[in-house]
């Protein structure tokens, strides 16, 4: 009977062992051949994306489809961006340990908790009640004590905690959100993707130096709509 224990432990613990290293393998061919081969070179944004594990930020039925080269379904309309964009928003960003960030949509988390292995801290609003929650509480589960998750529009940013040396936007406006330029930091970062809903968007790098707001296009890409509240 001990025998018979021992030998079904060491199985789950060999198919948990082998399971783990399998997501390992994938998310490192993942950061090789679809990010560095594209030219993301920041060694943070690098390093957080070869740890943060994305299976764990999408459904379970398509966890086998997270590492692959394109956005995902995460319920609510909303999705999970392609890992490639992912990385080269934080890398735009300029992310560092110092720094403080605001996340607008949070979606699954994931955007978060890639930007939480390399920042202060990151603050994260979601207008949507049900991903706020769930994305809240994986984090929690995930150890991400770094992130703070609140319901609400995130066109208003969150005052409270500004300013924000880095603000990212996660879904696309028709315009840049005054409040969010007013809550940047001397030295800040804003990305954002601004465009119609459903089309091909522009991404849009704003940077705030001795005061001064400047303009920079990055490229082009393809968001859902940022909600807004419908009360405002």
């Amino acid at each position: 009977m001990k025998v018979i224990l021992f030998i079904f432990i060491l199985s789950v613990f060999s198919e948990t062992s082998v399971q783990k290293d399998m997501y390992e393998g994938i998310r490192n061919d993942m950061v090789d051949k679809q990010l560095v081969s594209r030219g993301i070179r920041d060694n943070a944004t690098l390093m957080a994306m070869r740890k943060v594990p994305r299976h764990l930020f999408v459904p379970e039925e398509i966890a086998e489809y997270a590492y692959e080269d394109t956005p995902l379904e995460i319920g609510s309309g909303q999705t999970i961006s392609q890992p490639y964009i992912v990385a080269y928003m934080t890398e735009c960003a300029a992310p560092a340990k110092n720094k403080k960030a605001l996340e607008v949509g949070t979606g699954s988390g994931y955007q978060a908790a890639v930007l939480a292995e390399i920042v202060d801290t990151v603050y994260s609003v979601e207008i949507i009640h049900e991903l706020a929650v769930s994305s809240a509480a994986r984090l929690k589960r995930l150890g991400y004590k770094n992130v703070v998750v609140r319901e609400g529009d995130g066109y208003a940013g969150w005052p409270r905690h500004a300013p924000f040396d880095i603000i990212m936007v996660t879904a696309a406006a028709g315009a840049i959100p005054q409040p969010l330029i007013d809550q940047m930091a001397e030295g800040g970062r804003l990305i954002i993707p601004v465009g119609k809903p459903h089309e091909v968007q522009q991404l849009i790098m704003l940077k705030k130096e001795k005061g001064e707001i400047t303009e920079k296009k990055l490229t082009l890409v393809r968001f859902v709509p940022l909600t807004r509240d419908k009360k405002n």
